[in-house]
């Protein structure tokens, strides 16, 4: 399968168990991997064959920067279940939601949860 890569896509959002995170908020990396066929707009150069860049990094902006969840497990299940409805074409999706800088003592450098999921 074809892929559409969108990478370190940067949002501000208010997810976490603390309530600190829900009231100060903090910043988000997302990465999604799209998988479609991408052989008819390759060859046709028309976007109705594609999905539109710009419309999934406004539907990750929504969910990312919309209402406030406890886990980042459940913002990329939410990002990835509204990428399925919205783009007909897009047959999986693989969502990576970082948080570089939770609330955690220690040295590293971010925590992320990974997640695929495919049209059914």
């Amino acid at each position: 399968m074809d892929k559409i890569m969108m990478n370190q896509m940067q949002f501000y959002g208010y997810h976490g168990l603390y309530p600190e995170e829900n009231k100060l908020g903090q910043r988000f990396i997302v990465d999604l991997q799209l998988e479609l066929d991408l052989q008819q707009a390759g060859t046709s150069d028309d976007m109705k064959e594609s999905v539109n860049y710009g419309h999934v990094y406004e539907v990750a902006k929504r969910v990312v920067e919309g209402e406030a969840k406890n886990l980042v497990e459940a913002v990329a299940e939410q990002l990835a279940a509204t990428l399925l409805q919205t783009f007909t074409k897009i047959q999986a999706v693989t969502v990576k939601v970082v948080k570089p800088d939770p609330p955690i003592p220690g040295h590293y450098h971010s925590v992320a949860v990974e997640i695929c999921r495919e049209r059914v």
